[in-house]
């Protein structure tokens, strides 16, 4: 299921799924449509049990999307302000305590997930983020940095991997 936008009430998942690759930006600001443009690959070779989901939606109306599955791999920007523009970061949600700073959210993922543990609902056991380090993401309609658009095949090739890792740790049996 490949999806786009967020679920309608009457669509939200019954079962809990093996893996969801949440792809965030908005496609209006430079560097933050990242997350789109992998949506794209991705749902090229993304077999349909996986879903691919790219959203610009932020805060809590990302709950949904967090809950009901195994393994949550999520592609983003993140501004460290201490790498280059197209500099990919891998790192689990465990790898951080906390986030420096407020997310520029108000509430981001990282919140979003820790309430949803705290009410005790079915979160992500396993969360994966793909970043890049973004050069603008503020400028509305503004072009995409061209060390970040370059960055696009580099993480949806690391998406591939993960999926085939899974493949091959759960025996899913997710062909490529």
């Amino acid at each position: 299921m490949n999806s786009i936008a967020s679920p309608e009430p009457s669509t939200i998942r019954e079962t809990r799924v093996a893996i969801r690759v949440l792809c965030l930006g908005n496609d209006l600001l430079a560097d933050d449509s990242f997350g789109s443009l992998v949506a794209e690959q991705i749902r090229r070779f993304a077999p349909p049990e996986v879903e691919v989901i790219a959203t610009p939606e932020a805060g809590f109306h990302l709950l949904d999307y967090v809950l009901d599955v195994h393994r949550l791999i999520v592609v983003d920007t993140v501004m460290t302000g201490i790498a280059s523009p197209g500099a990919i970061h891998e790192f689990h949600e465990g790898d951080l305590e906390t986030l420096p700073g407020g997310s520029p959210h108000y509430v981001g993922l990282h919140e979003t997930l820790a309430l949803a543990r705290c009410l005790g609902l079915a979160v992500a056991e396993e969360v994966i983020f793909l970043a890049v380090e973004p050069s603008d993401c503020l400028t509305v309609g503004g072009a995409m940095h061209p060390a970040v658009r370059a960055a696009v095949p580099s993480v949806a090739r690391m998406v591939r991997d993960l999926l085939h890792g899974e493949k091959e740790e759960t025996g899913l049996g997710i062909q490529f």
